[in-house]
């Protein structure tokens, strides 16, 4: 039994750590891979943990497989490919830690996943199916992503859906919008940030975008607002749950640090029990995720930056 199974891209953040003698960019290699990301949380925090996706042959597919195993992530699910070459990001920060990517993914192993490549005896095992988008901007890992999705709420997991979105790699807003719709009708629980909430709805108004949401079928809408923290929405109310003043450095990866947080502590629940919490106990729940989030942004990478629970709880005293 796996408490979460996640399917999606696993592939190299090349993070800057500052300037050679030369005066140029020194990028340290870092895993990453939004799904890989949630997963090295909810993993770290004590759970069973799978991820199915495909990688390349080469000495970066290698290195983030063993990365999986060394996070105690089950990797019955990964494909390593002779053919296609592991996808490389290169991460470039703002003074306040914000970052944007640069893609090196032509044909990169994360989007050649078939669906016939897919492990579905690993997806029948998980109490939490989660996907992103970006292993639906291109065939043939589109098709693969919606039928795991589809075939895990078929079983009787729990859907996650972060729409992860990144406008480099889609064709056209307007596509973006239409296959990201597919993900949020799948989607019991759904992570976005501001900017993909008026993406997704049109709505800048954070509340009115969630309700939306929640009618047209979601039925836990969590939108990440940075340091602001989190305003979320389901069947026993709505609000905003305060984020942490930390000094961040690096904001890669903290919606999925928040995200994977998010899940851990739903793993031994089922979705009418999380949709019947009182909403003093939901946001407690926002509230750990939002400390976990916080705090995965003062350090460097993604998955080296993940807090422990410890951590988690000692930032949390300070309220």
């Amino acid at each position: 039994m796996f408490h979460v199974a996640a399917l999606g891209e696993l592939l190299i953040d090349f993070t800057p750590v500052g300037l050679s003698n030369a005066k140029n960019p020194i990028f340290e290699q870092n895993p990453g891979g939004a799904p890989a990301n949630v997963l090295a949380l909810v993993s770290k925090l004590g759970k069973k943990t799978a991820f199915l996706g495909m990688v390349g042959q080469d000495q970066f597919g290698l290195f983030l497989k063993e990365v999986l195993e060394k996070n105690n992530i089950n990797v019955s699910g990964l494909k390593i490919s002779e053919k296609f070459q592991t996808t490389l990001a290169f991460v470039h920060l703002d003074k306040s830690g914000d970052r944007t990517f640069s893609f090196y993914r032509n044909l990169g192993a994360d989007m050649m996943l078939n669906a016939s490549d897919v492990n579905y005896e690993v997806i029948k095992e998980a109490k939490i199916f989660h996907f992103g988008s970006v292993s639906m901007t291109e065939e043939p890992v589109r098709a693969a992503s919606i039928k795991a999705a589809m075939f895990a709420t078929e079983n009787g997991s729990i859907i996650s859906f972060d729409p992860n979105y990144r406008p480099l790699l889609w064709s056209s807003v307007e596509e973006a919008k239409k296959i990201i719709g597919i993900g949020v009708k799948l989607a019991d629980i759904l992570k976005v940030s501001e900017e993909e909430l008026e993406l997704i709805t049109g709505k800048i108004d954070v509340a009115v975008g969630a309700d939306m949401l929640f009618r047209e079928g979601v039925k836990v809408v969590l939108v990440t607002l940075g340091k602001r923290g989190c305003y979320y929405k389901y069947t026993g109310g709505e609000g905003y749950v305060d984020g942490y003043a930390v000094n961040a450095i690096d904001t890669t990866g903290a919606g999925d640090a928040f995200l994977g947080a998010f899940l851990y502590q739903i793993c031994d629940m089922k979705m009418d029990e999380l949709c019947g919490l009182n909403k003093n106990d939901f946001k407690r729940i926002i509230d750990f995720s939002n400390a976990a989030g916080a705090l995965a942004t003062t350090r460097t990478g993604a998955i080296p930056a993940l807090p422990s629970i410890d951590e988690i709880h000692n930032i949390r005293l300070t309220r």
